[in-house]
């Protein structure tokens, strides 16, 4: 037997202890890796929270009555401004539609169920028992008329209020749904992050620094915050240590290819410059604009931002129900900016 010695043992003891009593590594910030450092900016009435923008680079500008952004498709196809509000309104629900709902479904003692958009909510661990009972404010609720509780699978009953989530589909009657069919609640698909719009140069993307953080390149990306998007961080083969690093800048306005020649004089990297729908600036102007108007009157929408986080493209408004009300609300905005988001859906 090989003989032990004590000196390392005791050290081999106290290293494992203090070990044991380091904190865990935190999580990656997933959301702010892909980003670039651009979060996007939320606002949601239901909780009254404050609208915060954390812009990638610190640009911050408006742009003063700036001219419809138009996207420009790389594959060379024409896209107008009318695309995107085209689009929504294929999302119009009025009196008499039939439409579908599918979430979190109320019952409140002595009334109507409601179907309830999903609101943000505090993360608040309660004691077992103690939890408060399900509710939903009225500006965010549909009610359904002829609802069979009993039939929703894995309801449960908190302090006499009962909840589960279904499908719901039914005769629109503003604000209210009868009740045709009820089921499962559908579950959207998860979508993964999008991939890298720009295709890689001969030879692949190679792992290599960036100086996308230095002076010179923040200060050219401000001085450009009305026709450029971003910058935002792209990982196409993953985020291992040796993975390549793709900086992507969107183009909304103006020369793409004179942008990124102007832009490499002061950038190395991997680099990837796009059309995209907003700027830095369209972007701040939209997302304001939303949080002003949304402020007065909240429309049944419970999240909105300024461009997708990632792509550049159209806001995205998730709301209650889009009616021709709350479309009229929102096109001071500019419809082909915005893309909607409705938790009731009209259905053929």
């Amino acid at each position: 037997m090989k003989p032990v010695d004590e000196v390392d043992e005791l050290l081999t003891r106290a290293g494992a202890r203090w070990r044991a009593d380091q904190d865990a590594p935190p999580e990656p910030d997933l959301e702010y890796v892909t980003s670039g450092g651009r979060k996007r900016r939320r606002w949601v009435p239901a909780l009254a929270a404050a609208s915060v923008a954390v812009i990638a680079a610190g640009v911050v500008a408006v742009l003063p009555d700036p001219e419809p952004p138009v996207a420009q498709p790389a594959n060379g196809t024409t896209a107008t401004p009318q695309t995107f509000a085209q689009g929504n309104d294929k999302l119009l629900v009025k009196p008499g539609d039939k439409v579908r709902v599918s979430g979190q479904i109320i019952a409140a003692p002595g009334k109507t169920p409601v179907f309830c958009a999903p609101l943000a909510v505090p993360a608040i661990g309660y004691p077992p028992g103690k939890e408060p009972a399900p509710s939903c404010p009225d500006q965010f609720a549909v009610k359904l008329n002829g609802l069979d509780f009993d039939r929703i699978p894995g309801s449960k009953t908190t302090k006499g209020v009962r909840s589960g989530y279904a499908s719901v589909t039914g005769i629109w009657r503003d604000g209210t749904i009868d009740v045709q069919q009820q089921g499962e609640e559908i579950r959207p698909n998860p979508e993964g992050l999008p991939k890298l719009p720009c295709a890689a140069p001969a030879g692949g993307w190679q792992s290599k620094p960036s100086n996308i953080s230095s002076t010179p390149v923040k200060a050219f990306l401000k001085a450009h915050a009305d026709q450029a998007y971003g910058p935002i961080t792209y990982y196409p083969h993953g985020t291992t240590r040796s993975a390549p690093v793709v900086i992507m800048v969107g183009v909304a306005h103006g020369d793409l290819a004179a942008f990124r020649t102007a832009f490499e004089k002061i950038y190395s990297g991997n680099l990837c410059v796009t059309p995209v729908l907003m700027s830095n600036a369209d972007s701040d102007r939209v997302g304001n604009m939303l949080n002003s108007l949304l402020a007065k009157d909240h429309l049944g929408v419970f999240a909105s931002s300024g461009a997708d986080g990632m792509t550049g493209g159209p806001a995205p408004v998730q709301l209650l129900v889009y009616t021709e009300q709350v479309k009229a609300a929102l096109a001071p905005v500019g419809l082909d900016l915005l893309d909607i988001q409705p938790q009731v859906r009209p259905v053929s």
